[in-house]
């Protein structure tokens, strides 16, 4: 669906300056071509974001990963894409090296290693100074500071919990599907670990216009009995609880995993909407999308990409959320005001 702007709302922001754009993707099998990336460099993207599963790796062996990964670089399409945009990159659980695997995976180190060699990682970056590939990145944008988290949800993260007989037996009837997982009931599984969770808590509290945080798993959406924040329930509402302690506004998530676009939509209590922008398919598919409460466009089921066009010249800065699908027909549009970004401080009562 293409969301129409009120006319009021045009009016107040006129024309815009060219803005910045920061496209974003995963799922991208290393033997399919990829034209789509092809797509991103047409639609002048400043950056692309690889979400993970940025090739499907799926080993022990870590002469076969590198080998994998040597088979995106010869791409025509990656090549196009690396020459024309500055990528930045986190991973989820295929290009980790297992399916769903959190940090019992043996090999997470070495795998590591071979992704910040493929993503030419500077030997000076920070990443390479911690467990982990959590990594922040800031741009200067119109005069404002675009602050890039991004999240590993891979190396620290405890085991999800599988669905049992009682939650497949009394399942929503919305859920035709087999669930794969259920939440974790208490406190105490964690998804980021403390270091990493120490590290986002210093990066909210800096300065920053546009705070973008990419996760390979999704965090807007309600629980699907697949992996996503809401199998952790306690540190999806520990994220929204730091940005309101830190008073980070401006805060916006870019997911990838299912197999498909959509955008959701939390609306947390005492602070400001948290959108989620998924775009997963560069050269994957999916057969149906989950059910999802939070969803307020989508879903798209062909390949695309996901591009977030920053205005931040204009009168009123806003951001323009956007999918592209492989034939280059938009099929997502929606507009964010800044302004929509940013706690309001209610009224204490004489």
């Amino acid at each position: 669906m293409i969301r129409l702007l009120p006319l009021l709302f045009l009016t107040t922001i006129g024309f815009a300056e060219e803005p910045y754009r920061i496209a974003f993707g995963s799922c991208a099998h290393q033997e399919h071509p990829l034209p789509i990336l092809n797509l991103v460099v047409e639609h002048k993207a400043d950056v692309f974001v690889f979400l993970g599963d940025n090739l499907y790796g799926d080993t022990d062996d870590m002469s076969v990963l590198r080998s994998k990964y040597e088979r995106l670089t010869e791409k025509p399409s990656y090549r196009n894409l690396a020459a024309n945009t500055r990528i930045l990159a986190t991973w989820d659980d295929h290009d980790y090296g297992r399916n769903d695997a959190g940090k019992e995976y043996a090999h997470k180190e070495a795998s590591k290693e071979i992704f910040l060699e493929f993503f030419g990682e500077p030997e000076d970056s920070s990443r390479r100074d911690h467990s982990g590939i959590y990594h922040a990145e800031y741009i200067e944008v119109a005069g404002k500071t675009v602050q890039i988290l991004l999240l590993d949800n891979r190396t620290f993260r405890d085991p999800v919990l599988r669905a049992d007989s009682d939650t497949q037996k009394n399942k929503d009837s919305r859920f035709f599907y087999r669930l794969d997982y259920q939440p974790h009931p208490q406190p105490g599984p964690t998804l980021l670990g403390a270091a990493q969770w120490k590290w986002l808590e210093g990066e909210l509290r800096k300065s920053a216009d546009v705070r973008i945080i990419a996760s390979g798993s999704q965090f807007g959406i309600e629980y699907n009995g697949y992996e996503a924040w809401a199998n952790f329930p306690h540190e999806q509402q520990r994220m929204i609880d730091l940005i309101r302690e830190t008073r980070a506004e401006g805060v916006i998530f870019l997911t990838g995993d299912v197999h498909y676009a959509e955008i959701s939509r939390l609306e947390p209590e005492g602070g400001y909407p948290l959108y989620d922008l998924t775009a997963s398919g560069l050269s994957s598919t999916w057969k149906f999308a989950t059910p999802n409460a939070n969803r307020i466009e989508g879903p798209i089921m062909d390949n695309h990409f996901g591009m977030l066009s920053l205005f931040l010249e204009a009168s009123e800065p806003y951001l323009q959320a956007e999918v592209w699908d492989i034939r280059n027909n938009q099929r997502i549009e929606h507009t964010i005001p800044l302004s929509e970004l940013e706690f309001v401080d209610e009224e204490i009562d004489q």
